[in-house]
């Protein structure tokens, strides 16, 4: 049974799912501190209310709705832009060399001296 577990562990890739969630949960208070931020400064700037809850067109409740619109978009964009980053900092980097390309290289390079 338990190697059944460790099994069903490496198949479905649990650990690296739950290390991203666990890092999900710690960067969204970030995330939205980020979005209230940029929220009170378009508030500042623009001399507008950015907080729609109260705002209660008839008997439709759909300030909360907008506001919480408002900080989706802003936290698409914010985490659009930091996964645009990172994969235009990895595309940078060049990948290491595992032992069987340095032994494909070894070998192409004492076939090219046969020659």
């Amino acid at each position: 049974m338990l190697t059944e577990f460790r099994e069903f562990l490496e198949k479905f890739n649990v650990i690296p799912i739950a290390v991203g969630l666990v890092l999900a949960l710690a960067f969204a208070p970030l995330v939205d501190s980020v979005v209230n931020l940029i929220l009170s400064v378009i508030g500042k700037v623009g001399g507008l209310d950015v907080n729609f809850d109260d705002w209660t067109p008839g008997d439709l409740p759909v300030g909360a709705f907008i506001t919480a619109l408002i900080g989706f978009i802003l936290l698409a964009f914010i985490v659009f832009m930091i996964v645009k980053s990172i994969a235009r900092a990895g595309a940078r980097t060049t990948p290491a060399v595992t032992p069987d390309q340095a032994l494909l290289e070894e070998i192409r390079d004492l076939l090219r001296t046969q020659r």
